[in-house]
């Protein structure tokens, strides 16, 4: 069982930064792909970044260029920097992980959520 615990999350103004960090319980990244993902109110969970076990990266095209997703293996922690917040980034951020590979039945685990408000 792998437990996800997210942190960072607040109150910015519009062209602020947060970092967020997920603290996982194990050392993991070498087994899951890591992932953040988001939900603003009444829309759906959307994938925001991912890293996999070898440290690749990708982005929703919504964040590329503003937001960075990395991981400090020693720490079994994953982070994700943003910059440049604009107010639609709104939303609870929830860390993820996921079974690399190609896997019948892939383990799946999400943190509690941590909010984060863009606001002036």
């Amino acid at each position: 069982q792998v437990q996800l615990v997210e942190s960072g999350g607040g109150l910015v103004q519009p062209g602020g930064s947060l970092r967020l960090s997920c603290a996982a319980s194990g050392s993991i990244f070498n087994s899951y792909t890591m992932a953040w993902y988001r939900q603003a109110p009444g829309k759906q969970r959307e994938l925001v970044a991912t890293i996999t076990t070898i440290g690749n990266t990708n982005y929703a095209d919504s964040v590329k260029g503003r937001f960075t997703i990395s991981r400090d293996s020693a720490k079994n922690t994953m982070y994700l920097q943003m910059n440049s917040l604009k107010p639609e980034d709104t939303a609870v951020y929830y860390c993820n992980a996921r079974t690399a590979g190609v896997v019948l039945f892939p383990n799946v685990y999400w943190g509690q959520g941590t909010q984060v408000t863009v606001s002036s």
